[in-house]
């Protein structure tokens, strides 16, 4: 009995050590990663974005190519829905994550999901690293991660920071699911 317990205290030991080495702390889920296939309305993809969360947030990193030059709404939604073929009306509106208004300029914003607008030059590339701490990859009422995950979405236009309900930026161009699976 004492050698079975000791052999379980072991064992739960050697998992703390290699969660640790994984650089992800199970307790907080700092260091929990989620990558995701970024499609196009063609439905071709356009690269990956990568989620890693922090101890106050989480860092979205794009590495992106094919898209239109100019500056784009950059959001998360939440449904982790992206049909092309809806043109990604699928992905539902702004993560909310509470009674927030839309808009990083406006009294009562912005929603979780509101990120700066981003820019991406004459070559169609788009390698960013943004932090948004209104949403998490941890159970709660901010985790994209709920049972129908969530999306990120880039609009045709930019994100005018006011505007009601999602900021006036134009037809949603790219699309990821977020999902604990991807």
């Amino acid at each position: 009995m004492i050698r079975t317990a000791r052999i379980a205290a072991a064992c739960a030991l050697a998992l703390s050590a290699s969660a640790a080495l994984a650089g992800e702390d199970p307790a907080s889920g700092e260091g929990k990663t989620v990558e995701a296939n970024v499609i196009g309305l063609d439905g071709n993809s356009l690269g990956k974005v990568t989620l890693v969360q922090t101890p106050t947030g989480v860092l979205v990193s794009t590495d992106l190519k094919g898209l239109p030059e100019g500056e784009h709404g950059f959001h998360f939604h939440e449904k982790g829905v992206c049909d092309p073929a809806e043109g990604f009306k699928t992905s539902g509106g702004h993560f909310a994550a509470g009674a927030h208004e839309h808009g990083l300029m406006t009294m009562g914003g912005p929603h979780g999901g509101d990120m700066p607008n981003q820019y991406v030059g004459p070559d169609g590339v788009l390698k960013e690293q943004i932090f948004n701490t209104g949403v998490t990859l941890t159970p709660g009422p901010k985790s994209l991660l709920d049972a129908d995950g969530s999306a990120l979405v880039i609009h045709a236009g930019a994100d005018d920071y006011t505007s009601q309900p999602a900021g006036a930026a134009g037809a949603r161009i790219a699309c990821a699911v977020i999902s604990p699976g991807e």
